[in-house]
C-alpha cells in the first residue's frame, strides 16, 4: 500500500476555531475533558513575564479553577472554542452567525420538543457526524436521529415504527450503488411516509474528504479485508477507535465532507420537517 504518512500528527492546514465571549454563566469544558463548569470571572495573570487573560469556572459541586484562555483550550457542545473576554468580542463586529451546516442560528433558540418522525442511521458513527455538522438545526427542528446497528432488518423496523404523514421516517445509508446489498434491501420499503437516501461511499468515514484529515486520499482496501481494519492498516492506526476519534475531529463544518453526504442528508432533513410531518 501507499504510504500515506502519520495521519495523527494531523491537518496539513489551520482551522479557524470561533471565538466565543467569556460570559458569567456561560459553560464550556477544558479541551481534555478533567474540568466542566460555568463561567464565573475572568481575569488576567502573569505567566513566565507574559500577561495571559484567563477564566475561573465552577463545577457542578461548587469547585473553582483558573484556566487561561488559550485558542482552542476549551469545549462547548463538544466542539473547539477559543475564549475571549466579553469586551473583546463586542469590540468585533459580528456577522449573523452560521451553523456547522451552513445555515443561519436562531439566536437564543432553544431545542424544540421532538417531533414524532426521525432520521435513522447505520451506525453511532453516522450519528455523530450529523451531529457535528447538523446537531443545532435538528435541535430547532425537533427531529431526532437515531443509530440501527446495521439496516439489515430494516424493512422490519419501518414495519414496528408505523410511519404515517406526522410520523415520517428518514433513512440515511451507506454504499448506496446499484447492485449493492444495500440498495436490494433498500427496494423492499415501499411506503410514501419513508425517504431513503444514501451517498456512494464505503462507509460515513470515507464520506469525510481526505484533504480534512491532511492526507491526498483515502486508502484503497483489497476486496475481501475489513475496510476499517485496512484503513487503519494503511494509515499506521492500531485501534479503529483512535482512527474514528481523527477522522471525527478533522471535521468542524459541512465544508469538510463530500457533496453526497450533504445532499442526502439535507433532502431527509426536508422530508421529515414538511409542515404536514408537524
Amino acid at each position: 500500500m501507499r504510504d500515506y504518512g502519520d495521519v495523527l500528527a494531523g491537518p496539513a492546514r489551520r482551522k479557524q476555531l470561533p471565538q466565543l465571549p467569556a460570559e458569567t454563566g456561560l459553560v464550556v469544558e477544558t479541551a481534555d475533558g478533567r474540568f466542566c463548569g460555568a463561567v464565573v470571572t475572568v481575569g488576567r495573570a502573569v505567566e513566565a513575564g507574559e500577561k495571559r487573560d484567563t477564566v475561573t469556572l465552577e463545577d457542578r459541586h461548587g469547585t473553582r479553577r483558573e484556566f487561561a484562555m488559550l485558542p482552542a483550550a476549551f469545549l462547548q457542545d463538544g466542539r473547539p472554542v477559543t475564549l475571549v473576554r466579553p469586551a473583546q468580542a463586542a469590540a468585533t463586529p459580528a456577522a449573523r452567525a452560521r451553523t456547522a451546516s451552513g445555515s443561519y442560528a436562531v439566536a437564543g433558540a432553544k431545542a424544540r420538543v421532538a417531533r414524532g418522525s426521525r432520521l435513522w442511521v447505520e451506525g453511532v458513527h453516522d450519528a455523530a457526524l450529523l451531529e457535528r455538522i447538523w446537531g443545532d438545526d435538528l435541535r430547532v427542528e425537533g427531529i431526532v436521529v437515531e443509530p440501527l446497528d446495521g439496516i439489515d432488518d430494516l424493512v422490519s423496523h419501518v414495519r414496528a415504527f408505523a410511519p404515517s404523514a406526522q410520523r415520517r421516517i428518514g433513512v440515511l445509508v451507506d454504499h448506496l450503488v446499484p447492485g449493492s446489498k444495500e440498495t436490494r434491501i433498500v427496494a423492499q420499503v415501499r411506503d410514501p411516509h419513508v425517504l431513503v437516501n444514501g451517498h456512494p461511499y464505503i462507509d460515513i468515514w470515507q464520506a469525510v474528504k481526505p484533504t480534512a484529515l491532511g492526507i491526498d486520499a483515502w486508502p484503497v482496501v483489497p476486496r475481501g479485508t475489513n475496510w476499517k481494519d485496512g484503513i487503519c492498516a494503511a494509515l499506521r492506526v492500531s485501534d479503529p477507535r483512535e482512527m474514528w476519534r481523527r477522522v471525527l475531529g478533522s471535521v468542524d463544518s459541512y465544508a469538510d465532507v463530500e457533496v453526497p453526504l450533504l445532499r442526502a442528508v439535507e433532502e431527509l432533513i426536508d422530508f421529515v420537517t414538511v409542515p404536514d410531518a408537524s
